[in-house]
């Protein structure tokens, strides 16, 4: 395992970093896996020297960060786990999700309790609130600092003016900033590269880009992605323009680098990834410990530059996805 460090916290964690989404109970998604099964991931994950977690509490409802906190039972301080807040938990109650005060303390304290922990290191903004205004979600996650629920806060998936706001906010109040970006970034998607990501290098932010693998969609040739499960019930990950401006020829592309290297495409997806300074640690969720090994396995995988730019070439710009 490769280590780095998180933006600017200081804080050392794995280059891979696992995510849970994948954990809870398949009445939430098809594709979701039994506890024992998760249990059994994290565990490997451990094994092979990830020490970093992301999870949510929409997850299974809940049931993720349950998953999760059971697992590291006994190894939670030498963990970093990252959870996120904003989808509404109970369709019955209106304040179940959002970034209110009332929603963050109350879900906050919920993630706390299932998760088995006095501190959640890392707590992230799953999407960005229009019914509320910044400066309140920012003093209640600074209050959350100050109390020592969390160590750190960071957003996800917005646009770049609305993190810009956020960190112009924290900063003329003297509240906590984020530290983080979990933004949407993979080979087949690539609008963050335009604002989001340089701007995150300017400001010291660190980069845990979810969706490193277009949900299953760099892992296998494009004609085989409705084979899966997840291929056919996904319908979130269908509505990712993906396959438009030029991704079928660069799953193509991948397709061909990976039988040169005696690779998985999954591990040239990552490959790629893992050569943008701006990327601190890829969100990586499976469902199997021998995928989770094969994304470890990614990163003794060297590119070239020529790779890099084949790999990239194809690539036109699509609509914007992943913000809402």
């Amino acid at each position: 395992m490769e280590y780095t460090t998180l933006g600017d916290t200081g804080v050392t964690v794995s280059r891979i970093c696992l995510g849970c989404m994948s954990f809870g109970t398949s009445e939430w998604r098809d594709w979701v896996l039994d506890e024992e099964a998760g249990v059994e991931l994290v565990e490997r994950a451990i094994d092979l020297g990830i020490n970093f977690f992301d999870t949510a509490n929409m997850y299974s409802l809940g049931e993720s960060e349950r998953v999760l906190g059971a697992a590291l039972e006994g190894r939670r301080e030498e963990s970093v786990v990252a959870t996120k807040v904003f989808f509404r938990m109970d369709e019955d109650d209106p304040n179940s999700g959002g970034l209110s005060r009332k929603a963050i303390e109350r879900e906050l304290d919920a993630s706390l309790e299932r998760l088995g922990m006095d501190a959640i290191d890392l707590y992230q903004l799953h999407r960005w609130d229009y019914e509320t205004p910044i400066e309140e979600t920012l003093r209640a996650l600074d209050d959350a600092v100050r109390r020592g629920k969390v160590r750190y806060v960071g957003g996800s998936s917005m646009w770049t003016r609305q993190f810009a706001e956020a960190l112009y906010t924290s900063d003329l109040l003297g509240l906590e900033r984020f530290a983080t970006m979990q933004n949407h970034y993979n080979l087949l998607y690539r609008e963050e590269e335009r604002e989001m990501l340089p701007y995150c290098r300017e400001r010291g932010v660190g980069v845990i880009p979810w969706s490193p693998l277009a949900r299953g969609y760099l892992t296998r040739p494009h004609e085989e992605v409705d084979a899966t499960t997840r291929g056919k019930t996904d319908s979130y990950a269908q509505r990712h323009p993906y396959f438009e401006g030029g991704g079928r020829e660069i799953n193509e592309r991948v397709q061909e680098l990976a039988a040169e290297a005696d690779a998985t495409m999954a591990q040239i997806a990552l490959a790629w990834m893992l050569t943008k300074e701006w990327v601190d640690a890829p969100i990586v969720g499976t469902t199997s410990v021998e995928h989770l090994e094969e994304a470890v396995e990614a990163l003794d995988i060297s590119l070239s530059d020529s790779d890099v730019e084949y790999l990239e070439e194809p690539y036109e710009p699509v609509p914007v996805s992943g913000h809402e």
